[in-house]
């Protein structure tokens, strides 16, 4: 299955590039029945955008069904798993290639439920909190997306490729949700880092190239359609969040695989602040490039987690270097990738985004806002890399070197080669002419600069907590740092816990409607109703004269009306 997934990715890569070589497109329409003037259909767009998508998505694919070969035990299991990841591609193909919402929302819906089964896979109490949370978070973009789909009806069509300025502020905003929950934009957060309790393969294909991008994907198609709408100044805002927010909880998360799923979530919010400022093309691009070194990132992670014993705390690390130096010199050359070393897959997109935005006309605070995000990447990238590479070990003595396991190794080379190679590519192929970019000498190097500064905020925090110090443990504010500003505890106690609450009483008043409404109700009604007149019967000459003053001024407002 790896195989035809890797000859699809090169066919697929074959056919985008004919297609942006000749300028050409190719739509399939089949019509399934007409009613009331609404003409139903299920049709395929393939561009030059969507072809070379999905052959990223096929290329990740397959090395991480080949890497799943040797990572995962060969058991009845393993047959089920394969086929669900066959399932999870296919659809990523209806979301990719579809042109109507309708369409669309098979392969939509496909990936929630699908990812829903692969995060709960492992069937224990931790993987199943982690399903819920991934499930029900991602319900409410789907019912934004169902919203938007009946608000289509109304035009006509659902073929949004047709639509030139049709769009209002309602359906702009219903498509916005559903991307952000989908890409996990605050405040539907939590649920990316608890989907890391599915197995790691799972977590390479979820977190690089087709759950959490499907999201970026969509509004990417309709990023011209938007550009109007002053909506986007607010999801701008909405992804510096999300990026400061995972940026800074990477800094101080053990968790390993948790780590690199906080780093998955601040490209994100980067890739969403870029579509807001009107790069579409650019984040397709940063898109990419995430993809191939996120994937290769989570696959040399889940060599060293199955190396340390199947420990994912990042405290038991160390040591990697010597213990897998292939997988380690992978690991680092994918995590300068993610900060965006020059001349490496990340840098291209990411310095020519962030160059890009100094060129458009903002605050103040949105450049270092800017600067602050390439920066903290470098420095959660390096302290990952020292805890379980350059620090010293923490293993048993009886773990050894596990480096000639050539299924892994093989696996990742594809990867590796598109992490040094792909920037460079797709922006030679992608971009035909750039715009131009003038800045000054000081602004030209201030990403590389901040990104230095962050490897040098990462040494210190490493260097700090090796050495024992009490000093970043004792500041308290760092506490909410550690929990994702809070957003696990409102996502997943506060409003499960009140939602219970809520369908507890409407489950009472479902199974005591009738006695409510007939003998046991009327009878309570009425008893009630004879004690408080019993009160009033007394000799109570109070009650008398207040009934006498009560009547007086009623019949006095009676006169004057």
């Amino acid at each position: 299955m790896s195989l035809f997934f890797l000859l699809m990715a090169f066919v697929f890569m074959l056919i985008s590039l004919n297609f942006m070589n000749f300028n050409r497109s190719l739509m399939v329409e089949w019509d399934i029945f007409s009613s009331s003037s609404k003409i139903f259909l299920f049709n395929f767009y393939m561009d030059w955008m969507s072809t070379l998508f999905f052959s990223f998505v096929a290329l990740i694919s397959g090395s991480v069904l080949y890497f799943s070969g040797s990572y995962m035990p060969m058991n009845s299991k393993f047959r089920g798993f394969m086929i669900l990841v066959f399932m999870f591609v296919l659809s990523m193909f209806f979301m990719v290639f579809s042109l109507n919402l309708v369409s669309m929302m098979l392969g939509w819906d496909g990936l929630g439920i699908i990812s829903y089964i692969l995060v709960v896979f492992y069937n224990n109490e931790k993987s199943n909190s982690a399903g819920m949370l991934t499930v029900m978070s991602n319900r409410i973009g789907d019912s934004a997306l169902l919203l938007s789909v009946a608000y289509f009806m109304e035009m006509s069509s659902w073929n949004y490729l047709l639509l030139d300025e049709c769009l209002d502020m309602v359906v702009v905003s219903l498509i916005i949700m559903a991307a952000m929950t989908k890409s996990a934009q605050i405040p539907f957060s939590a649920w990316l880092p608890a989907a890391m309790a599915a197995p790691t393969p799972v977590s390479a294909l979820v977190h690089s190239s087709t759950l959490v991008t499907a999201g970026v994907y969509l509004l990417i198609r309709f990023s011209d359609l938007m550009q109007d709408f002053k909506i986007l100044s607010v999801l701008m805002y909405l992804g510096m969040l999300t990026t400061l927010m995972s940026s800074l909880s990477a800094l101080f998360e053990p968790d390993f695989k948790k780590v690199v799923a906080l780093s998955t979530l601040s490209q994100l919010g980067i890739m969403m602040m870029t579509l807001s400022m009107g790069f579409g093309k650019l984040a397709f691009i940063h898109l990419l490039t995430h993809a191939v070194f996120k994937a290769l990132l989570f696959m040399c992670s889940g060599k060293v987690i199955h190396n340390v014993g199947d420990y994912q705390d990042a405290r038991k690390m160390g040591g990697e270097i010597f213990n897998l130096p292939i997988t380690s010199a992978i690991m680092v050359l994918s995590s300068y990738a993610l900060c965006g070393v020059p001349f490496l897959s990340g840098f291209y997109s990411k310095d020519l985004i962030i160059e890009s935005s100094l060129m458009g006309d903002m605050f103040f605070f949105n450049y270092c806002l800017y600067m602050l995000i390439v920066g903290l990447s470098s420095s959660y990238s390096f302290r990952l890399l020292f805890l379980s590479m350059i620090s010293f070990t923490n293993q048993n003595v009886s773990l050894m070197s596990d480096e000639e396991d050539w299924v892994m190794l093989i696996s990742k080379f594809g990867l590796l080669v598109m992490s040094l190679l792909s920037g460079a590519l797709l922006m030679w192929v992608c971009i035909s002419s750039s715009n131009m970019i003038s800045l000054d000498y000081m602004f030209k190097w201030m990403a590389f600069i901040s990104m230095l500064m962050g490897v040098v905020l990462g040494v210190w925090i490493c260097i700090w907590n090796k050495k024992g110090s009490k000093f970043l443990t004792n500041l308290k504010f760092l506490e909410i740092f550690m929990v994702m500003w809070n957003l696990p505890m409102l996502s997943g106690m506060k409003f499960g816990f009140s939602s219970m609450s809520l369908h507890l009483n409407l489950v009472k008043l479902d199974l005591g409607w009738l006695e409510l409404f007939s003998g046991a109700g009327f009878y309570k009604l009425f008893s009630s109703s004879g004690l408080f007149l019993e009160g009033w019967n007394l000799n109570n000459i109070k009650n008398i004269l207040m009934i006498f003053i009560i009547s007086l001024m009623f019949m006095e407002l009676v006169i004057l009306w």
